[in-house]
């Protein structure tokens, strides 16, 4: 589920579209006004207390930039610096602008609930500004007892500021770039996402990479040779994920959108250095035992030249620390709990399987191997690493790892 957040939108104009004049006054009210080309209504009521004379407005995802002359009690003047067509409901930015705008609304709160009552595997929160708007989130999922996990979405330009405790208290992170890229320079897009990707992969975090990936399809039957390169560097980055998003709710070509994606980043990942990326995580090393664990199995699996990395785990903890070396082999995560083989979908490199639960250590390493090979992930004669807990059932307790024939 994606909550919505403290989006600011403009209200409706005359005839759903108006043109704007670049070096004109133009108004802006939180009070009900059908928008023209002297005024427009913004849907928040604090916008003219928040605003200050100088600061930008961007509407339309920074198509069109507003300029604060002055402010009056329930408007403000601006003059317009880069004008354009205004249509209905378009977004608003407020690059300069700190909000006094709580980032969890009521709304969200509402919508989150009603979420938690149907069995949802992860929430997003949309402009998230610090790790205080994350706790909040979590605070009301762990009320109700649940485990979802949550991704923070970057779109704010006080999240970059923040980005590492964000990064630590939440379990994901999408870098938004529709927004994010209306509320900082465009040129700083590029490194703040691959600082981003980096930070994520350091953490053992999943990081999804959205918004304009292949724009152009939304018309044609083929990207662009640049946004082609775009997906490829997100993958080659480290991202755990690549989003379309008007490619495939709006757009002419939907699948071909999605298999040329898909081609994209099969192409990218057989070139990459796993080697290299898991060398740099021995560097950082690691002190839990499962870390520790996890690091040595893909290891091993590249030095054997393994078939896979068979885990079986309960909370998902050890498949995601696995993950987080980026290892080139498969990661077979075998685990009874369907909610976590929801969620590791979203790790990088591991293929979840549903399993049943196991009473011994033997069944549950002859379970998780039968169903990696009912499921061709391996073959019989490959050699597989194993890596679980000896304390059956019980999250949290990695410390077995054995080499396999099958």
């Amino acid at each position: 589920v994606d909550l919505q957040g403290p989006k600011i939108r403009c209200g409706k104009v005359k005839g759903d579209n108006i043109q704007l004049k670049g070096g004109e006054k133009y108004f802006l009210t939180t009070e009900p006004y059908l928008g023209d080309e002297n005024k427009l209504q913004i849907l928040y009521k604090g916008f003219v207390k928040d605003m200050e004379p100088g600061v930008k407005v961007l509407l339309d995802d920074g198509k069109i930039e507003l300029e604060v002359v002055r402010k009056e009690p329930d408007e403000i003047e601006c003059e317009i610096i880069n004008g354009g067509i205004i249509r209905s409901n378009k977004g608003v930015n407020l690059p300069e602008t700190t909000l006094s705008l709580d980032s969890f609304t009521p709304r969200d709160h509402n919508d989150l609930v009603f979420s938690l009552n149907h069995d949802i595997d992860w929430v997003s929160i949309s402009f998230v500004r610090s790790a205080k708007d994350i706790e909040k989130v979590r605070e009301v999922i762990e009320d109700y007892g649940s485990n979802i996990r949550v991704v923070a979405k970057i779109e704010k330009h006080e999240a970059i500021k923040n980005i590492d405790s964000i990064i630590g208290t939440s379990h994901g992170v999408m870098v938004a770039r529709g927004d994010l890229g209306a509320e900082i320079p465009i040129e700083d897009v590029p490194k703040y996402q691959k600082m981003i990707i980096n930070r994520c992969n350091l953490q053992g975090k999943p990081v999804i990479i959205a918004t304009q990936m292949l724009e152009s399809m939304v018309k044609n039957p083929r990207p662009t040779r640049a946004e082609a390169n775009d997906v490829a560097n997100a993958v080659y980055d480290g991202a755990s994920a690549v989003m379309l998003s008007a490619e495939t709710a709006i757009g002419k070509y939907p699948v071909e959108s999605v298999r040329i994606m898909s081609r994209i980043i099969n192409s990218t990942e057989s070139i990459i250095d796993y080697k290299a990326k898991m060398m740099e995580k021995l560097k950082i090393g690691y002190k839990s035992v499962t870390d520790s664990i996890a690091l040595a199995s893909c290891e091993i699996a590249k030095n054997l030249d393994a078939a896979a990395i068979i885990t079986s785990t309960q909370s998902g903890h050890t498949a995601r620390e696995i993950s987080k070396n980026h290892p080139s082999t498969p990661v077979v995560a075998v685990s009874p709990v369907q909610r976590v083989v929801n969620q590791l979908k979203l790790s990088w490199g591991v293929y979840p399987i549903l399993s049943k639960r196991s009473k011994s250590i033997d069944e549950m390493i002859d379970n998780a191997v039968k169903l990696a090979l009912e499921n061709k992930f391996i073959s019989k004669g490959d050699i597989v690493v194993i890596t679980a807990g000896v304390l059956v059932d019980r999250p949290g307790t990695t410390n077995m790892l054995k080499v396999h024939i099958v």
